[in-house]
């Protein structure tokens, strides 16, 4: 796996800026866990991505990754509607992207 990747998660995680993700583009790389210094078990993950550079990279374990989709351009950071049902009704809300540009 090489190339830029757009990388959802399993669950919401802090990037380097503070602020919660479910999602992080960049290039990839792929990591055993012998290479960041921590030894996992049978029960644990035995791999990380390491997604994007430039001092903004973060390590993702292979358990978390749910979809890796191969993504050259920057995805979009432009506020979505988001529909969320309540007591029946649908109500539909501006919410700022959740993916973390790691480059």
């Amino acid at each position: 796996m090489n190339g830029k990747y757009l990388i959802t998660t399993e669950g919401w995680f802090f990037a380097p800026d503070g602020q919660q993700y479910k999602a992080a583009w960049g290039n990839v790389e792929i990591l055993e866990d012998s290479l960041i210094g921590v030894k996992t078990n049978r029960n644990s993950t035995n791999w990380y991505a390491k997604v994007g550079g430039n001092d903004k990279e973060i390590i993702i374990a292979g358990c978390q990754i749910h979809y890796a989709i191969k993504c050259n351009e920057t995805p979009s950071q432009d506020d979505y509607i988001q529909d969320e049902t309540h007591e029946g009704k649908i109500i539909k809300n501006n919410v700022s992207s959740k993916i973390y540009i790691a480059e």
